[in-house]
């Protein structure tokens, strides 16, 4: 009988690895997965923890060390090696390290035959993925990153708590960078169905007191609140990566914003950024281009201008 099983490896198994491991275990998305770390006895030692979950887990799933070498026959890699940003930083100092991390793995990567989906996480993500498609001459549809998907989550969910709704029940992006330029859509925001805008139009008594303006900045530094105070941010985008895994080996079509190359859509070329986005079991389908208004079309445009000149000091030929 011929293998049907559904492989992942994830790259560096620090808090955002271990805990992307621990959620796809608990949530059986896969059957195998492959720790890869530079500290090997790390991975060797994560592997180990992580198998003892499996008597109380609904079906089992194989956990191993690994190198760079066995990638081959993985279906999705998941790249969580990186640094982390100094207090007060931003995600864009850490672009020196882009190259010096992600050039030499993702060559030996591909020597090992490797033709599945990359899904990074590691900051800063929008140059990451841009970096990481550019290394692996993969098709764009196979290069992605979590992008503004846990910023979308953020957003979802302070709103849930000025409107007294379940976070599920409100739809809604942010967009550009994963970072200090990112900005929630509001002209797409919904809570069951119905625009944001209008609620906050036809119930001002009630909810006179939502200020977008805070939620948005609260949206884009909440991330850092939680890394002042115990310095890491990882079950949020943990839960991200493996929602997006599922999505893909279900082939479930379902719109999430990732990081992806963009070739033209919202007016930007040859950058990597957050925006909603088909995903199926070949990666990328579709990105889903909104109609913004003139002044998040405006956002947009200097979000991604940020994020290429970011791009512009890597090594590489324009694309």
């Amino acid at each position: 009988m011929g293998s049907q099983a559904r492989k992942v490896a994830i790259i560096g198994v620090g808090y955002v690895g271990s805990s992307c491991a621990y959620s796809l275990i608990n949530q059986s998305i896969c059957d195998e997965i492959m720790l890869v770390d530079r500290k090997p006895d790390r991975a060797y030692a994560q592997a180990l923890d992580l198998s003892h979950c499996m008597d109380f887990v609904h079906s089992r799933t194989k956990v191993y060390k690994g190198t760079y070498e066995q990638c081959a026959d993985m279906d999705i890699i998941i790249l969580c090696a990186g640094a982390y940003p100094p207090n007060g930083g931003t995600r864009l100092e850490l672009l020196n390290t882009v190259m010096d991390i992600h050039e030499p793995m993702i060559k030996t990567i591909m020597a090992s035959g490797f033709q599945g989906i990359f899904l990074a996480a590691s900051n800063p993500v929008d140059i990451v993925t841009y970096a990481v498609w550019r290394l692996s001459g993969l098709p764009r549809s196979h290069v992605l990153g979590t992008g503004t998907s846990i910023d979308s989550s953020r957003l979802k969910t302070l709103l849930s708590e000025h409107l007294l709704v379940d976070p599920r029940s409100v739809h809604g992006y942010v967009l550009g960078e994963h970072g200090e330029s990112q900005f929630p859509a509001w002209s797409h925001v919904t809570v069951g169905g119905k625009p944001l805008l209008d609620i906050l139009r036809q119930h001002p008594q009630r909810f006179g007191h939502v200020s977008l303006e805070d939620i948005s900045l609260h949206t884009k530094n909440v991330g850092w609140e939680i890394y002042s105070l115990k310095g890491s941010t990882h079950y949020g985008v943990a839960n991200a990566l493996a929602f997006i895994v599922r999505s893909i080996f279900n082939d479930d079509h379902r719109i999430i914003a990732v990081s992806t190359i963009l070739d033209g859509e919202y007016g930007c070329r040859g950058i990597s950024a957050g925006v909603p986005a088909i995903i199926t079991r070949g990666g990328v389908k579709e990105v889903v281009e909104l109609n913004l208004t003139p002044k998040e079309k405006e956002q947009m445009r200097q979000s991604c201008a940020i994020i290429k000149s970011a791009i512009d000091t890597l090594p590489f030929d324009p694309a």
